[in-house]
Order: C-alpha cells, then sequence, then structure tokens
C-alpha cells in the first residue's frame, strides 16, 4: 500500500476520536466512538480461548471497523436510530470503501458483507459484543447520565443477539445483575431536592402552559413548591430530571438547575 493511502485511511479514522457516543465514562467525560470500537475490540481479543472453533482474528478486525461509517453521520443512539439513518450510513461507508486500495478495499468490504449477514459465528459474536459493550459502559457511568428510557432497556437490552451462545448470555445475565445492583445502590435521594426548594422556578412560557394543564389561578412554583412538600409525595430521579407525584399532580423538575419544566393531572 502506498504511504499516503496509508495515512489517508488513518487520517478519516482519526474522526472517531472527536465522534462522541451517547455515554459517559466513570468520571463524567464523554466517550468518543473510538474508545467505544477500543474496547469491543479487547473484548474480542479476550475470548480466543473460550470459543476455540471460531477465528476470533477476525472477530478482532470486525470489531475494529464496525463503526467507521460514523466517520461520516456521528453517533446515533441504538434507540433512535432509524432505517433511513442506517442507509444513509451504510451508502457513505460503501463509497468510501469502495475508493480506498484494492485489496483493503476488498478485504474491508468482505467483512461487512459478513457482519451485515449475521450468519457466521464470528459476525454473531461480534454484534454481540458491540451491544454487551455499550450496557458495560452504562454500568460503569454516573446513573444521572442515563436517559429516561434506559433504566428499563438496559435491562433486556441484546438479550436477543447473545441467545446462540451459553457463554455470552452467562456475561449477559452478570451485565443484568450489575445493572440491577446499580439502580438499588443509587436510588434516589430526594435530600437534594427538597434542600434546594427555594431555587425552585419556572419560564414564561413554562408557567403558562402548567397553569393551562392544573387550571390554576395561583403562583405555578408556589403550588409545586408545596406539592412537593408533601408527606404523601412520591419522588424519583431518573437521567436528568426530578418526577414527583403528588395527589392527582405529576410534576417534572430538572435536577441540575431546579427549573420547573412541567406539570400535569395524572
Amino acid at each position: 500500500m502506498d504511504p499516503r493511502d496509508y495515512l489517508n485511511i488513518l487520517h478519516m479514522a482519526e474522526r472517531l476520536k472527536d465522534t462522541i457516543r451517547h455515554c459517559t465514562t466513570s468520571k463524567r467525560r464523554e466517550e468518543s466512538v473510538a474508545e467505544h470500537s477500543w474496547r469491543v475490540s479487547l473484548m474480542a481479543f479476550l475470548l480466543k480461548d473460550e470459543f476455540p472453533d471460531v477465528n476470533m482474528d477476525k472477530v478482532v478486525d470486525m470489531c475494529l471497523i464496525h463503526d467507521l461509517g460514523e466517520c461520516f453521520t456521528g453517533d446515533i443512539p441504538a434507540f433512535v436510530k432509524t432505517d433511513s439513518d442506517r442507509e444513509v450510513e451504510d451508502s457513505l461507508l460503501d463509497e468510501w470503501v469502495g475508493s480506498l486500495p484494492k485489496e483493503v478495499s476488498k478485504n474491508m468490504s468482505s467483512l461487512y458483507k459478513e457482519m451485515d449477514a449475521q450468519i457466521t459465528k464470528e459476525a454473531k459474536i461480534y454484534k454481540a459484543l458491540d451491544k454487551l459493550e455499550a450496557l458495560i459502559q452504562h454500568n460503569e457511568s454516573p446513573i444521572d447520565t442515563w436517559s429516561e428510557n434506559e433504566y428499563e432497556l438496559n435491562k433486556t437490552y441484546a438479550f436477543d443477539t447473545v441467545a446462540f451462545s451459553k457463554w455470552l448470555t452467562d456475561l449477559r445475565n452478570e451485565i443484568l445483575n450489575d445493572t440491577i445492583q446499580k439502580i438499588d445502590n443509587e436510588k434516589t435521594d430526594i435530600s437534594d431536592l427538597l434542600n434546594n426548594l427555594d431555587r425552585l422556578h419556572s419560564t414564561k412560557m413554562g408557567i403558562e402552559r402548567i397553569k393551562k394543564n392544573l387550571e390554576l389561578n395561583e403562583d405555578v412554583v408556589d403550588f409545586c413548591r408545596q406539592k412537593i412538600m408533601s408527606k404523601s409525595a412520591l419522588v424519583k430521579r431518573e437521567g436528568k430530571n426530578w418526577y414527583i407525584l403528588s395527589g392527582d399532580c405529576m410534576i417534572t423538575v430538572n435536577a441540575n438547575s431546579y427549573t420547573i419544566i412541567t406539570a400535569h393531572r395524572k
């Protein structure tokens, strides 16, 4: 391969170092796609003895290149990614791979076809590790960085993908145990909310919306404050918001700014 072609490939791949994923590290730093790809590859490398009948070198290759399409589109979380998004990513990736030196292009194209087909054990292992790494990273990240849907999604995600392998299913169950333990250990401590009730506020539009939702004529902020202080109030924190069910009223408060986002009848 010509040295310039070699460098051009590396320059393109460097984009993944600056492409942020929908997850943070244990120290709250947003992780990059490159970091995710590295650990998925490491996961494959460490499994060589567990799958002696599988070409794990090929699996490592698959893991290394699996997200190169995000050089062109960025990362889109799996739970919001559409078929249209996938078509655009695949099209741009195919165009780039087709422009590479002949042998490199041939090798990468062959790997991508095998990965997409999901027929060989190598392709299935790569796909499973890709999903499992995301779950492991979520278990390592602070729970308040999770999006609201991930509390349940992280309990069910990827079980179908690992079903072909007892070892990977056992691994998925261990990850689930970590998820449940994390949620239990980091149950909502409502003291932060109660100690900052004087910081409660809302925007002009928020106040108008809440007054309409609740048919209120009184002060919105004071009304919400009293509801939160009620002994019968049920308070939980999911992701970046507090959710308070008090009587028949559901209130959503941003946990960082203490902005009352919305309130409505439950």
